[in-house]
């Protein structure tokens, strides 16, 4: 059976933590600052954690990082 490729879009967006789980960068983060609040804009800085449903499924694509 041929081995697995790693999905490249998915590798350029995701790093794997040392704990198995996944985090990315923000979304709603490229323009139209003005219609966010201050509270949102900070809290859309940095990466988030990619949600424990998605975890296994990515795990598979992602399966050589």
């Amino acid at each position: 059976m041929p081995k697995m490729k790693t999905n490249r879009a998915s590798a350029k967006r995701f790093k794997k933590t040392a704990s198995g789980g996944f985090k990315a960068g923000q979304a709603f983060t490229s323009h139209r600052f003005h219609g966010k609040t201050k509270k949102q804009r900070r809290q859309l800085r940095g990466t988030a954690m990619m949600n424990k449903v998605n975890v296994k499924r990515y795990a598979k694509i992602l399966s050589n990082l």
